[in-house]
């Protein structure tokens, strides 16, 4: 198959993907942008609020991710008579984690009174993440349905349950954080109450949609209530706990950068959001490409065909690669105009200008990482990727990083840019080695077979 003709098939199922998760982080967009021209304070708040966030939401999608390569190996294997039990049991759980997410939420709020913020930062931080956790349950079972249903190659529901999320958050926004109809001008914790919300949403749409949709009939989790499968619970755990644990990971580093460049200041909090919000928006396009590559390839392996999931795999990266290129392109040459979009505090600007370059830089090991990722789990292999991320972030970047940006031993200081640039080289090593292990992955299930 050639690279064109694979690269379209890959697409048709990654840009519903891609459409659903850029309109998911736009909310992230959305809540910076209108919380930014409230105040510096309120920007900051929510930076630093979702640090801690966002370390909690990824780790719960990577738990619960284990549902979307079984099923497409299931459908591969012409078994779509075990999808709904299987679905079943993957709710069970997003139920259990979500809750236990939230849980943890709230216990880590005392956290904010000792970062160094300012009182009024530090409250608005702790009262957004607060509201904000009340979603994490409903985020949960929607991550669920939404793996079932890209198993069966619909991905479109997510693109528009997501944009409908959107464009509520947007009014939910502008009535909580302002303060109309009513509604007291919550500012930054706005958005947190807003979030919370439109993620319920989103989860009754998809209950509605599958239930009533022609092509998820025969296969749909809600025909009948299951006991607990303690086989199926455990097979999903042992994918699911690895993925959850690099999600981990990765995300704890970038959170745990926020919350240690707090120490330099609200102006560097900022600069910071800025670049990370519009770095995290291009990294839902690899992502997306990713995610579906990990049906693709589940789908080839759930048949036994080993040559064509590498082949699958090989192309993928190479569409991950072209993706990059033009992403960390356009990011280095319009870093000014994209930083204007969130703020005009000056100070904030000019300082976000510099970390774009940094961002779009790590676009090409960022792409690949996250799409050779998407390849492995498709092969089921999740234990190695989870280790070498640990590796990665948590044994390069951040020591690497906290180095450059604080001056220790040889190291100059150089404030917010040093962690992006150690970021740099700590994607770079994933991204080589993760595409090391698909190489290794790939040829032995091809020898065995």
């Amino acid at each position: 198959m050639s690279l064109r003709k694979d690269a379209k098939a890959t697409w048709l199922l990654a840009w519903p993907i891609m459409v659903g998760q850029l309109a998911q982080t736009g909310t992230a967009f959305v809540d910076a942008v209108m919380a930014g021209h409230v105040s510096a304070a309120d920007l900051a708040a929510v930076s630093v609020g979702a640090s801690i966030w966002t370390t909690l939401i990824v780790t719960l999608m990577g738990l619960l991710l284990a549902i979307s390569p079984l099923a497409a190996q299931k459908v591969g294997a012409n078994a779509q008579a075990e999808l709904p039990g299987l679905t079943q049991q993957a709710l069970y759980q997003a139920i259990l984690a979500g809750g236990i997410a939230m849980l943890i939420a709230h216990a880590v709020l005392p956290v904010f009174d000792h970062l160094g913020l300012t009182a009024e930062v530090a409250d608005k931080a702790k009262r957004f993440l607060a509201a904000v956790s009340w979603g994490l349950p409903a985020l949960a079972i929607s991550r669920v349905l939404y793996g079932y249903s890209s198993a069966l190659n619909q991905t479109k529901p997510m693109m528009v349950i997501a944009l409908i999320a959107l464009a509520l958050n947007i009014p939910a926004n502008w009535v909580l954080i302002y303060g109309y109809f009513g509604f007291p001008a919550l500012g930054a914790v706005g958005c947190g109450w807003a979030t919370a919300l439109c993620m319920w949403v989103s989860a009754l749409m998809w209950l509605i949609w599958i239930r009533h949709a022609p092509v998820y009939r025969g296969t749909h989790p809600f025909d009948k209530l299951r006991g607990i499968d303690w086989q199926a619970q455990w097979q999903l755990a042992k994918l699911g706990i690895p993925i959850g644990m690099m999600f981990f990971i990765e995300v704890s580093a970038f959170s745990l950068i926020a919350l240690l460049i707090a120490r330099l200041g609200t102006t560097a909090v900022a600069a910071h959001q800025v670049a990370l919000n519009f770095a995290s928006l291009l990294f839902m396009i690899p992502m997306a490409i990713g995610t579906a590559l990990t049906v693709r390839v589940g789908h080839a392996a759930g048949a036994g065909d080993w040559a064509q999931a590498r082949l699958i795999g090989q192309n993928g990266v190479r569409l991950g690669l072209i993706v990059a290129a033009l992403g960390g392109g356009l990011t280095m040459l319009l870093g000014g105009q994209i930083a204007r979009l969130y703020t005009q505090d000056a100070a904030v600007l000019a300082l976000a200008t510099q970390l774009l370059v940094f961002a779009g830089l790590f676009q090409f090991s960022d792409a690949t990482q996250v799409v050779a990722s998407g390849v492995l789990r498709g092969y089921q292999s999740t234990r190695l990727p989870m280790m070498l991320h640990l590796l990665a972030f948590w044994l390069i970047g951040l020591p690497l990083g906290y180095a450059l940006t604080f001056g220790v031993g040889p190291f100059t200081a150089h404030g917010a840019q040093g962690y992006w640039l150690a970021l740099v080289v700590a994607l770079t090593f994933a991204a080589l080695s993760l595409l090391w292990l698909f190489r290794r992955v790939s040829l032995s299930r091809l020898s065995s077979s």
